[in-house]
């Protein structure tokens, strides 16, 4: 018998305890996890003061792989700046375990095509996979305030460039679209070199360039023409949310992080819905697709990641329907149905 693979389980603030435990439920039926549990985020600080412990930081580290609930809430919003944060707890994350690639995959599902803001002809089909630079740019650049002004740098090397573009290259069927600015900002100039210089590595893959503003126009009048997109922190953290709502909830959505070597860290797109916490209605397939991607990037089982995603799907056609998709399940039931088609 192979190892059980090591999980470090992280159900963090809101409604992450209970998509939490419907993805335990998941993972004890596939078997051969041996998982733990940490606080992250809101809960941390109000155990340890902080959002993220070295001792957690050091389990993560020692596993195969990091799944991720939900941080943040409005008990921890403060307006002082040396308060601590939940979603400090996720940059913690994202830096200890050198996670630079953000992997968002698009791909709505066949019962859900009419639960989308867009027509169903113009997002059928749609089944792509976003790559966001999550390490540099504007978010870790210099910032501050100085005589009645404001001011947050972009910056980025070559180095890091290329990296990001190898993964989106290693990802892609067909296309890889890059996402930039170049007409306007040196670092996207910078950017564009750099992807051309690794395409030429690929020569089987095609390489478009597309100007942001341009990019968030073609999302939503030509979806189903993309394949990956590539693109620097800023542009790729609002260019996700976006092709997000292509599947009509945000609660529909998981994503992985990953690094070079090590664990990656997989968790969905949605937040913590403290609105809903404790209610049972929160849906969660977002948390399921989570799983589906640690099993297919994280730890080498794409089959069972393969029927995770099937599961939803028949689910989904047998009408399952949560709250956010404007049915009445209760992520009982939602985790009953998964399970039932599994």
């Amino acid at each position: 018998m192979p190892e059980p693979s090591r999980i470090v389980a992280l159900a963090g603030d809101g409604i992450g305890p209970e998509i939490m435990g419907a993805a335990r439920e998941l993972l004890d039926r596939l078997g051969g996890f041996e998982v733990e549990e940490h606080p992250i985020g809101g809960v941390s600080i109000d155990e340890h003061g902080t959002a993220l412990t070295a001792d957690v930081l050091a389990a993560c580290r020692g596993s195969d792989a990091v799944l991720l609930a939900a941080v943040g809430g409005p008990k921890w919003d403060s307006t002082d700046p040396d308060a601590p944060r939940p979603e400090q707890g996720l940059l913690g994350l994202r830096k200890g375990l050198e996670l630079f690639a953000n992997l968002r995959p698009v791909r709505p599902s066949a019962a859900l095509l009419d639960a989308s803001p867009l027509r169903r002809e113009r997002i059928e089909g749609t089944d792509l996979l976003v790559v966001r630079e999550l390490t540099g740019g504007i978010y870790f650049g210099d910032r501050g305030r100085r005589d009645g002004s404001a001011y947050d740098t972009c910056a980025y090397s070559a180095d890091e460039i290329e990296r990001i573009a190898e993964v989106a290259f290693r990802f892609a069927r067909r296309r890889v679209t890059s996402v930039d600015k170049a007409n306007v900002l040196e670092t996207s100039r910078l950017w564009r070199e750099t992807v051309e210089r690794v395409a030429g590595r690929h020569e089987a893959t095609e390489l478009e360039h597309l100007l942001v503003d341009n990019a968030a126009m073609q999302l939503v009048s030509r979806p189903a023409e993309f394949d990956v997109i590539l693109t620097e922190n800023l542009f790729g953290d609002i260019l996700s949310d976006e092709a997000a709502m292509l599947t009509g909830s945000i609660g529909m959505l998981p994503s992985a992080s990953v690094g070079a070597s090590g664990p990656g860290l997989f968790e969905p797109v949605h937040g913590s819905a403290p609105d809903i916490a404790g209610t049972g209605r929160a849906n969660p397939l977002a948390m399921f697709g989570s799983v589906a991607m640690m099993l297919r990037y994280g730890i080498d089982r794409a089959d069972e990641a393969a029927a995770i995603e099937s599961a939803v799907d028949r689910a989904l056609e047998g009408g399952l329907r949560t709250a956010d998709l404007g049915g009445d399940a209760t992520t009982e039931d939602a985790t009953s149905a998964v399970l039932t088609n599994l």
